[in-house]
């Protein structure tokens, strides 16, 4: 599509000898071959339908939205746009949809003929820049202020390496490091904002492809759900460095001259005043306004947790010295399925038991910000070996009422007395869903977790346990 001549130019020294070099001239846009056209048609629809929010769905979210209390977690929502025809989890067989329309819409687009291409060319990765820079700014924040991958709860570090699935372990020991989770987000919004300049859009999709190649093999070894998201933006990437690849080929591995392709759209003084305050709305919107949610955001807490108080002074793991069903006491067992093992008190409404009856995954894996503490799923996704529960505290009359928080086992609830006879001792006593009679002792357990007490020591500081 483009065509580079040379001249040759003569120089004649002081001393008489002759020699000639190469002049590497402009670019001059020639005519697209009839299979270009093909290929570019079915290209740039199915990138328009995949990058431009055609679905009323999206439009009915928008609206929906309270822009006067407005959430980082609504602008993520927003950002992760993508055409969906079937319920349930993302699949590839929207991908083929968008396919189908597309190559439906070149053939008609064929007996219509009359658009200059390298226009259309244009505006196709100004479209994609823009969209791409959208996605990664989503995340990116959320990780550059660590709170995608949070700390580990103490749930979390009193369960089992084993009962923990892969996708949960990739993300508790992201957690752990949160300036490593930083670093990660830095680099996507650096990428991203890289992508709204037409002179570093190529670099920035070479930088998106470098991470989010990892991103996605992540998702797929870990058994992670963002897979085809995080494959959709590598797609936006490639589209978008395939204008450049050919000229960086020749530069860097043939090291051979090469020039920019100078293609430049005109246009008038008010289309250049729109232009800057398009772009300048842009990134007050996604850089400045999202970047400032989600810091507000960070100070709050993770959203991954729930924020209602938890029973006041409780927080910590608890051996459940004592337990009994109906008057019965049950000695401890670690194969008994009845029997609790260990109780955890979070700073939130959450007390999670460990025993061993068996427990039916919730396998989300997928990225949401939720408002609701009841849909905040991180904290027992992806784990078993423990049964979480919110409570509702009633410290007046001693009561908590306790529901189980995985959807699949939603219909067990229980309704405790709580007793404290000392700080390090809880008596609860009740019954639950099946109006049998529980009643346990817990006692807490002063346990450090080498998590913290590094963190107090720092980097170089010697650590004893």
């Amino acid at each position: 599509m483009k065509d580079v001549r040379r001249e040759s130019i003569e120089i004649e020294p002081k001393n008489g000898a002759v020699f000639s070099r190469q002049k590497t001239a402009e670019p001059e846009q020639t005519a697209w071959a009839g299979y270009e056209k093909i290929v570019f048609r079915i290209a740039f629809l199915y990138f328009i339908l995949q990058a431009v929010p055609l679905d009323p769905k999206f439009y009915q979210e928008l609206f929906s939205i309270n822009w006067a209390a407005l959430s980082y977690g609504d602008i993520f929502q927003l950002a992760r746009y993508q055409p969906r025809f079937f319920d349930g989890p993302d699949t590839f067989a929207n991908w083929v949809v968008v396919f189908v329309i597309a190559l439906v819409g070149a053939i008609i687009w064929s007996y219509r003929d009359r658009e200059e291409y390298n226009a259309l060319y244009y505006w196709l990765r100004v479209v994609l820049r823009y969209r791409l820079a959208v996605g990664l700014l989503a995340y990116g924040f959320i990780k550059l202020f660590p709170i995608l991958a949070p700390t580990p709860s103490l749930s979390n570090l009193n369960t089992n390496y084993g009962d923990l699935t892969d996708w949960k372990i990739f993300s508790l020991s992201l957690g752990i490091v949160p300036s490593y989770e930083s670093f990660l987000g830095g680099v996507e919004i650096l990428a991203a904002l890289l992508l709204l300049y037409r002179k570093t859009a190529s670099i920035g999709a070479f930088l998106t492809i470098s991470f989010l190649g990892n991103v996605f093999m992540s998702n797929l070894a870990y058994e992670g759900g963002e897979y085809i998201y995080s494959f959709y933006l590598i797609t936006l990437a490639l589209v978008l460095l395939a204008f450049d690849a050919q000229r960086i080929f020749t530069l860097l591995t043939l090291e051979r001259p090469t020039i920019p392709n100078r293609f430049n759209p005109v246009f008038s003084d008010q289309q250049k005043t729109a232009r800057l305050i398009l772009k300048s709305a842009f990134l007050l919107f996604f850089v400045g306004l999202y970047g400032y949610k989600t810091y507000a955001g960070y100070r709050e807490g993770s959203y991954q947790f729930p924020q209602e108080p938890g029973l006041t002074d409780a927080s910590g793991l608890y051996n459940v010295s004592e337990f009994r069903i109906n008057g019965q006491e049950i000695p401890y067992s670690a194969t008994d399925s009845v029997r609790w093992q260990d109780v955890v008190f979070e700073k939130w409404a959450t007390l999670s038991i460990r025993s061993n009856r068996p427990v039916i995954l919730d396998r989300t894996n997928v990225e949401f910000i939720h408002v609701n503490d009841r849909d905040r799923k991180y904290e027992f996704s992806g784990s078993a070996g423990r049964h979480y529960y919110q409570y509702d505290t009633d410290e007046s009359n001693q009561r908590l009422t306790l529901r189980n928080r995985n959807p699949n086992h939603a219909t067990e609830t229980l309704q405790l007395h709580v007793d404290r006879p000392n700080p390090g001792t809880i008596v609860l006593s009740g019954i639950d869903q099946n109006r049998d009679s529980v009643y346990a002792v817990l006692q807490k357990i002063d346990k450090k977790y080498l998590l913290d007490e590094a963190r107090k020591t720092g980097r170089r500081g010697a650590l004893k346990l």
